[in-house]
């Protein structure tokens, strides 16, 4: 047995057998113990979200306390929106059928009150170390539940996670993404990356979050406008598309190429961890931008928490709308970002895989550097600040390295170590819920006599 095959079976343990019913039911907890807020404060949620970017940004007096909101959510975004939304979704359809879609779906609109607790959390614990302001759940595991050991548990998951095994990742579908549409060699690709990648982490958060903010609006319209065009092209495929996708949802069939259990079953399973691995609800991953951005109240950063699983959701349903309608999942031989390129080939040709390619480097590209941000204040939160040095070095050589592994492989890893993080980051929020509860409520009530 091969080491693909190994972590494929402990993924399954992992994945279908806990982590996907945890992560449903922390889900659906908050969004009956707060009261459904992604529902009844959506609203709140886009204000709070996008008004910043038209108010002239507040002077604060602490020179480390210069993020505002927007800033904070673009980090985020920049950190879900990757791969996971164009080679992931792929990569679900392709494993768990179309009903994997409408899973996503669900994992996305229960992770929006998930990923509410943690900004919270987040904003409550921050703390300034090295000049920097730092936050995320090692630093509420630590203070809110009193376990250092748990927080160092997490912070090393958090590492290997996103700062080397997410990395590779991203520039591996960055790699395949090059390859089909101009011809690059891995190697080229690898050194490409690695130079971008080092020259935006040296300038530290302060200059990755500056980038989000620039990029990571446009780069999202610009693919949104992109899906809705194939949208028009194809519209009468859209409900037959939704028929398929509700239908596989639920169906009791068994899987095809005689997997064990049902095409429900595997639906479940890559939905939610694709859809995790996108819009990382309850991950432990984005709290850590999040902890960074200025506000009036913690709940508010709560609310902008809530926009960024809502944009990851609009572009992860554009992509899968997209493979659906050409039918390029159904094609053989073609595998991650591979399925989505064949869709935009098969509707503008050879410019649709150039445009892909580029959407695809700028996805990864901006998740890699937000990914770097949330593992070097785990690196701070562990280690003396000379080691982020040694972190920098270790990351950009991980992106180079990445383009001589499968593909597969390197995404069931992403699966293991996303999975062994998002244990401890669960344990936290769960028995902090009361603690989120009490700041909900008293925002709900500030709200009422405040200007906030």
């Amino acid at each position: 047995m091969d080491l693909l095959q190994i972590v494929k079976g402990f993924n399954e343990i992992l994945w279908n057998n806990f982590l996907m019913y945890v992560l449903l039911g922390v889900g659906i907890f908050y969004t009956i113990y707060l009261g459904v807020p992604q529902i009844r404060h959506f609203g709140l949620a886009m204000k709070y979200s996008f008004g910043s970017i038209f108010k002239k940004k507040e002077k604060v007096e602490d020179a480390c306390d210069q993020t505002n909101s927007f800033q904070a959510l673009a980090t985020a975004v920049a950190a879900q929106v990757g791969t996971g939304n164009i080679a992931g979704v792929a990569t679900a359809i392709a494993m768990g059928g179309t009903g994997a879609v409408f899973w996503m779906w669900i994992s996305a609109v229960l992770g929006m009150s998930t990923i509410f607790s943690e900004a919270v959390l987040s904003q409550k614990y921050r703390e300034i170390r090295d000049g920097q302001v730092v936050g995320g759940p090692a630093y509420y595991i630590s203070r809110g539940l009193k376990s250092r050991v748990l927080a160092i548990i997490f912070s090393v998951m958090v590492i290997v996670a996103l700062g080397f095994i997410g990395c590779m990742v991203q520039a591996n579908s960055i790699s395949i993404g090059l390859a089909s549409a101009f011809g690059m060699k891995g190697w080229v690709s690898g050194i490409l990356i690695a130079v971008l990648v080092a020259v935006v982490i040296v300038g530290g958060q302060k200059r990755v979050t500056t980038i989000a903010e620039l990029v990571v609006p446009f780069m999202a319209l610009a693919y949104i406008v992109g899906a809705i065009i194939i949208l028009f092209m194809y519209s009468e495929q859209i409900l037959p598309v939704f028929e398929s996708i509700f239908g596989d949802a639920f169906s009791t069939k068994a899987a095809a190429g005689g997997a064990a259990g049902s095409v429900m079953k595997y639906a479940i399973r890559y939905g939610v961890s694709r859809g995790l691995f996108s819009n990382e609800a309850g991950m432990g991953s984005t709290p850590h931008a999040h902890a960074l951005a200025h506000v009036k109240d913690p709940s508010i950063q709560g609310f902008v928490a809530m926009s960024g699983v809502f944009v990851d959701l609009l572009i992860c349903t554009a992509t899968a709308l997209i493979i659906l309608l050409t039918g390029a999942y159904a094609e053989p031989g073609l595998i991650s970002v591979q399925i989505t390129q064949r869709a935009f080939e098969e509707t503008f040709g050879q410019a649709g895989v150039a445009f892909l390619a580029i959407s695809l480097l700028v996805f990864a590209f901006t998740t890699i550097i937000g990914w770097y941000v949330f593992g070097e204040m785990n690196i701070r939160y562990l280690f003396k600040s000379k080691a982020v040095y040694v972190f920098r070095v270790i990351v950009i050589a991980c992106v180079f390295s990445a383009t001589i592994f499968h593909a597969n492989l390197i995404w069931e890893l992403a699966d293991t170590f996303n999975g062994l993080m998002v244990i401890p980051n669960v344990i936290a929020i769960v028995i902090l819920a009361p603690q989120v509860k009490k700041l909900y409520k008293r925002f709900l009530a500030r709200r009422k006599t405040e200007n906030i």
